[in-house]
């Protein structure tokens, strides 16, 4: 095979390499995965059994051709961890060469799913702090390969020494301390129960789109109603009054129970065995039950952190604490680090950030309330119009009543809003409390945002008030409502904490606050 590079080869450049062979395994193995409802269509389809086995020669050479082509693929892609940057080149009729220099790579991730992790490999993903998730993604290499990869690339974009395939620690096992926050079972099983959901009724209505080449939806659906839902209704109405409502609470009851155990499932398979440790590279996250996941984020990454909990779980003194950074998970715009705890818990892995939670004697300033006033009044129209469409045109007239209830409502809610939004600086950081059933705060070192740009409209122009937009790496930060003047002096002080810094000589190890658990939610 001819080297995509005539590049001299030096003791920072790698030769060439292939991803691990068993990763065809795992690769055949999820095809053979999809497949599985098509090859389920195809028999359903035969009247005649003989007609149905008839058909598994055909579908051998399916499988043969999905084969060939995978290993095609596998034999076409190499990669190659070069003096300057990586690069992955692939495709078998069409080739594809995807280089992307260290210091694009804001982190190096990896994953195991389920099967990989049964024949010991892992995916490897390079982010980029480009906003597209993963730009390079090697599947499957072996779990040492794994860790030397992210091992190399850190060093390398750091400018440290190159790291020696004898001196590559092993992936997954490394010397274990005292983790700044894990999760057993028994938190596992607390957190699953605040997790209530009823995703269980979407999964059951996806599967019936997906089998309904096997079973006619429709007539089970007329069976169902006419045998069971108008059967029992019958039978219970006949019961009496308190029947019915026995049977009322027991179908919410039955519903309750699922979603607890809906939240407990979904909890567990995605935070089992969650472990956060503090490392010479920095935070290190595992958790996964069927797909393992181990990422580390660089300290001096951490732009911000997001202090949340919801209206139900914050009776009971849980929390949540998530980092924002350079480089953000694939589904989501930051990192958690903490999924449920306490706020205790919660601060020492803030304070190992150089970020604290706001102290308790935090002087908070509340914004003007006619910013809210404004978007109440806005959203408040559509009632209104509602009102008078019934009103002009339908001969009924009750349901404009029920449409003004709205109008409390609004008013409530956005009062509501006005009320939890407050903002402060204290510590070196600006800090924003917001949120009515899923109270936030979010904090950030003045000295690490990027800019302050105050905006208004046409309508905030008129009443007087504007929006603070501060530039954070890896997320968001505005603090709506202000009065101008207000503004301008926290644009000004947070220039100040900019000018203040010298990049060029600025020190990575964070601030440390200590341990100080702060204000709730």
């Amino acid at each position: 095979m001819t080297e995509p590079h005539d590049e001299p080869p030096t003791e920072a450049v790698e030769s060439v390499q292939r991803t691990a062979q068993l990763g065809l395994l795992v690769r055949l193995l999820d095809s053979a995965k999809n497949a599985i409802f098509p090859a389920i269509a195809v028999f359903v389809a035969f009247d005649d059994l003989r007609e149905a086995i008839g058909f598994l020669p055909i579908l051998g050479v399916v499988l043969g051709v999905i084969g060939f082509f995978t290993w095609l693929a596998w034999w076409r892609t190499t990669y190659r961890v070069g003096h300057d940057d990586v690069r992955v080149e692939s495709g078998i009729v069409s080739r594809q060469a995807r280089s992307v220099p260290y210091e694009r790579i804001q982190d190096v991730s990896l994953e195991q799913p389920l099967l990989a992790r049964i024949f010991g490999l892992a995916r490897v993903k390079f982010e980029t702090g480009a906003g597209g998730g993963e730009d390079l993604n090697l599947a499957y290499v072996t779990e040492v390969e794994a860790a030397r990869l992210r091992d190399v690339v850190r060093e390398r974009r750091d400018e440290a020494e190159p790291v020696t395939e004898g001196d590559a620690p092993s992936p997954i096992e490394e010397h274990e301390t005292p983790p700044l926050f894990a999760m057993d079972e028994k938190r596992l099983l607390t957190f699953g129960v605040f997790e209530f959901s009823l995703v269980i009724f979407a999964v059951i209505l996806g599967a019936i789109g997906q089998l309904d080449f096997l079973f006619s939806w429709r007539e089970l659906a007329d069976q169902f109603f006419d045998n069971v839902i108008e059967g029992q209704g019958r039978k219970i109405a006949a019961l009496g009054m308190a029947a019915q409502i026995a049977g009322a609470i027991a179908a919410a009851g039955g519903v309750i129970v699922l979603g607890l155990v809906t939240g407990v499932v979904r909890t567990f398979v995605r935070d089992y065995g969650f472990r956060l440790d503090r490392t010479l590279k920095g935070f290190r996250r595992r958790r996964g039950l069927f797909t393992k996941t181990d990422v580390v984020m660089p300290v001096h990454r951490v732009q911000a952190m997001q202090y949340g909990t919801r209206w139900f779980r914050r009776l009971f003194g849980w929390h949540s604490l998530k980092f924002v950074s350079l480089a953000n998970d694939a589904k989501d715009t930051s990192h958690v680090v903490v999924p449920f705890g306490k706020p205790e818990e919660i601060a020492p892995v803030a304070d190992a950030a150089g970020l604290a939670l706001p102290p308790e004697d935090t002087a908070w300033h509340r914004p003007r309330g006619a910013h809210w006033v404004d978007e109440a009044l806005l959203l408040a129209l559509f009632p209104l119009a509602g009102i008078g469409g019934v009103l002009a045109f339908s001969p009924i007239k009750w349901p404009a009543l029920i449409i003004a209830l709205l109008f409390p409502v609004i008013g409530t809610s956005f009062w509501l809003a006005w009320r939890r939004h407050k903002h402060a600086t204290a510590l070196g950081q600006l800090f924003k409390r917001h949120g009515i059933l899923a109270p936030q705060v979010t904090t950030a070192r003045t000295m690490k945002l990027q800019s302050v740009e105050i905006a208004q409209g046409p309508l905030a122009r008129l009443r007087g008030y504007c929006t603070v937009h501060l530039g954070l790496a890896g997320g968001e930060f505005s603090i709506p409502g202000l009065a101008i003047d207000e503004a301008r002096a926290l644009r000004a002080d947070v220039l100040e904490a900019i000018a203040a810094v010298d990049f060029s000589e600025l020190d990575e190890q964070p601030v440390h606050f200590g341990t100080l658990a702060g204000v709730t939610v």
